[in-house]
């Protein structure tokens, strides 16, 4: 595309066109700059792309768009923006041709239970299909074919050129989770959502967004610019756990119909006769007169929410109800959400992701209707985020278990005692708390299993999936259902 077109039209200040050279690429990192390519200067939390203009330049940049004049060399191309962000999302789906104007979007935002929710709906979209991508926290699919992840949403650039690539292999519908902080940085400008899902409003974040009602708003983004493509055939709404207290704000958003889903407040689609196991969860499903029997092979009562959620997507879509009913019956589990890890060993051992003070509250729940002897939680919390859920999350597990076993997390630049000095300011709320502070965590996991007996249930919490540790700038290997399968080894 030649820059003058790929400029034409956007929101820039200030245009410096100095050859109408074709445009090869487009790059936010000045390492990825190749010939010809168009480079946008970011500022960024830890640098600013402004810094990189030469570095750009000198691997082969023609033109740079930038928020703050920088000297730029001659023969070289600029523009100004207002915000280099908004502005990279917008260069960057022009240049891919809009892919997301060509597929079903749906969009999952919530602070718990996105990865699960977006996974139950692609399995709907599979079983009814239709060739999908999904992108989100574990990784990202085109149709079997499975992506690596770096971001819960990537970079706008990143997300257009691959939903270029999923338009290119003929897919029909794309689900994503949605990050708060991509909704305020603008990664999902010009994603033209259908559908928009909230699942809940908890406390998180609030190290980026100051407090709840600013992530509230942040939320709200998603829901305020659906439909906003009418050229796009197809249903446009929104889904909602009325069920949440946020719900209200939410709805307040929203300019395209509204599907809630719940389990308490009146609702469109409602549960009830809600059975959990430790091997899954049943319930009946109500929806528009009509009765679903499921038996989900996921647990927990905040499972049969994400089910909800997923089934009102498919009920919007006009999907049959038993095309749905077989979706999501079929779906094993999601990778470290209340994942067992199972040795034959006569206590149950659980690996979730819950770094929340709300998600940690849920699974607890859940771990406790299936605990006979003792409720032991291994947990931490991660170093340069919100340290207010800190006390939290140690009050409510301390709380809600037998034991808690309190560790690190992903310390990064944070010294691991002083975060669990904040953790256990909320422990010692808890009259006759029982507990111990097990730094390492590679040990702890290894005590608490151990320590356990029959009809215990062990709950490692906090990193679910992720098969690393954040330790000062190193990124170490570690992985909290390796280390629990290794610790049941040695028990034996």
């Amino acid at each position: 595309m030649l820059l003058s077109n790929l400029l034409a039209g956007l929101s820039l200040s200030e245009v410096a066109l100095v050859t109408d050279r074709r445009i090869r690429g487009i790059a936010y990192d000045s390492r990825q700059v190749e010939r010809d390519y168009l480079f946008v200067a970011v500022k960024g939390f830890k640098t600013d792309g402004h810094l990189y203009v030469p570095n750009a330049v000198e691997r082969g940049a023609c033109a740079v768009v930038m928020q703050e004049a920088v000297p730029v060399p001659e023969g070289v191309s600029r523009a100004l923006a207002v915000d280099t962000r908004k502005a990279l999302a917008e260069l960057a789906a022009k240049y891919y041709d809009y892919p997301a104007r060509k597929m079903k979007m749906v969009g999952v935002t919530g602070t718990n239970g996105k990865t699960t929710t977006a996974n139950l709906i692609n399995a709907i979209y599979r079983e009814h299909g239709m060739k999908t991508g999904l992108i989100g926290t574990i990784h990202n699919c085109i149709g079997d074919r499975v992506l690596p992840v770096a971001h819960t949403t990537p970079e706008s650039a990143d997300l257009q050129r691959l939903l270029a690539e999923m338009a290119g292999e003929g897919v029909q519908a794309v689900v994503m989770e949605v990050s708060s902080h991509a909704l305020v940085l603008h990664r999902v400008e010009e994603c033209a959502y259908d559908t928009g899902v909230f699942t809940n409003l908890t406390q998180d974040h609030l190290d980026f967004h100051g407090d709840m009602q600013q992530y509230l708003e942040a939320k709200s983004l998603l829901f305020a610019g659906l439909g906003g493509d009418t050229c796009k055939p197809g249903c446009k709404c929104a889904v909602v756990n009325a069920d949440d207290p946020a719900a209200g704000g939410i709805t307040e958003a929203c300019t395209v119909p509204v599907i809630t889903y719940g389990l308490r407040n009146d609702a469109d689609i409602k549960a009830r006769d809600v059975r959990v196991t430790a091997r899954g969860v049943a319930f009946q499903a109500v929806a528009g007169g009509k009765k679903l029997n499921l038996q989900l092979r996921l647990t927990g009562k905040f499972n049969v929410y994400n089910a909800l959620a997923a089934l009102a997507v498919g009920v919007a879509d006009n999907i049959p109800l038993s095309t749905i009913k077989a979706a999501l019956e079929r779906v094993p589990g999601v990778p470290g959400r209340f994942e067992l890890v199972d040795r034959g060993q006569p206590f149950a051992v659980v690996v979730d992701y819950a770094h929340t003070p709300d998600g940690l509250a849920n699974v607890l729940a859940t771990a406790r209707e299936i605990t006979t002897g003792r409720l032991i939680t291994v947990f931490g919390c991660g170093g340069d985020r919100d340290r207010a859920k800190r006390p939290l999350m140690g009050e409510i597990a301390a709380r809600m278990s037998d034991l808690a076993v309190v560790t690190s997390d992903n310390p990064r630049s944070e010294e691991p005692l002083t975060i669990i000095e904040d953790i256990l300011a909320g422990v010692h709320q808890v009259e006759g708390a029982c507990y111990k502070v097990v730094p390492d965590r590679r040990d702890a996991i290894g005590q608490a299993i151990c320590g356990a007996s029959p009809g215990d249930v062990v709950l490692i919490a906090g990193k679910g999936h992720e098969d690393y540790q954040i330790i000062g700038s190193r990124r170490l290997r570690f992985d909290d259902r390796e280390e629990a399968w290794s610790a049941l080894e040695c028990r034996k």
